[in-house]
């Protein structure tokens, strides 16, 4: 079995043919998908389709990029959430440096009030940690909470290990399929492997057999693939190190199995 820890599977791209996509992954082995919530706004579609989708766990969280048009009533709205549904993690928070406008101010504040909510609730927390890795450590460091994932990771090997050392894994995608990801590959190549987790990021970051188009969790086995051809195991290898990873960081995982 192999564990999709990030995919929105609730996005607009899959209106059409969600239920096969979701059918598709089950299909190749893809046994658990974790669906991040990225505001208010879409807290109940992710409750509804882990209601609807065997082996779907949800997470719910405001994404950076979202904070723009949260409002303070909304943290209310998450802690209640949490405390009502079988939350796994805290997710998707974080920081991100890249997108233009931002308001730096405003994504910390955010960010740091949803730690706090994940450490109350004794849940690890899924990272958007977009250009934004010291600062986010930084927080983290702080915030003590009980560990989690750093999404789409794409760090120097030195805050692989600052993460690591806060309990933390750090999530492998499509984008390690990409010969000029050296970074990325050699970081997947050599970290060790009880530190990383796989993930998609459906429908975004699609694998290089997929550049341009929808990315989707049924990718998961040749990413699977692309991990164990960097470390020289096998595909069966990685998908039982992987799994057992993401169980460990996301304890709520194991308890669906």
């Amino acid at each position: 079995m192999l564990v999709d820890t990030h995919c929105h599977l609730d996005a607009a791209e899959f209106d059409s043919d969600r239920d096969s996509v979701a059918q598709a992954a089950a299909h190749c082995g893809v046994g658990q998908i974790v669906i991040p919530a990225v505001e208010r706004a879409n807290f109940g579609a992710v409750t509804s389709l882990c209601r609807d989708f065997a082996g779907c766990a949800a997470a719910y969280g405001i994404h950076p990029m979202y904070v723009d048009r949260a409002r303070e009533e909304d943290l209310d709205v998450l802690r209640e959430t949490l405390s009502r549904e079988q939350a796994v993690a805290v997710g998707e928070i974080g920081l991100d440096r890249y997108v233009e406008p931002r308001d730096d101010a405003r994504q910390e504040f955010w960010f740091s009030a949803q730690l706090k909510l994940a450490r109350e609730h004794k849940l690890p927390v899924l990272l958007h940690v977009r250009r934004a890795i010291d600062p986010v450590l930084k927080h983290l460091r702080r915030a003590r909470v009980l560990g989690g994932i750093a999404h789409a990771f794409n760090g120097s090997r030195q805050q692989a290990d600052e993460f690591i050392k806060l309990g933390f894994k750090l999530g492998f995608g499509g984008a390690m399929s990409f010969p000029g990801s050296s970074r990325i590959r050699e970081l997947a190549a050599n970290l060790p492997l009880d530190a990383i987790v796989l993930e998609t990021d459906a429908p975004d970051i699609p694998p290089v057999w997929r550049a341009g188009q929808r990315n989707s969790p049924d990718q998961l086995p040749r990413i699977a693939e692309v991990l164990a051809e960097l470390r020289g195991m096998t595909a069966a290898e990685v998908a039982v190190a992987t799994t057992a990873n993401a169980h460990a960081v996301l304890p709520g995982l194991a308890r669906l199995h």
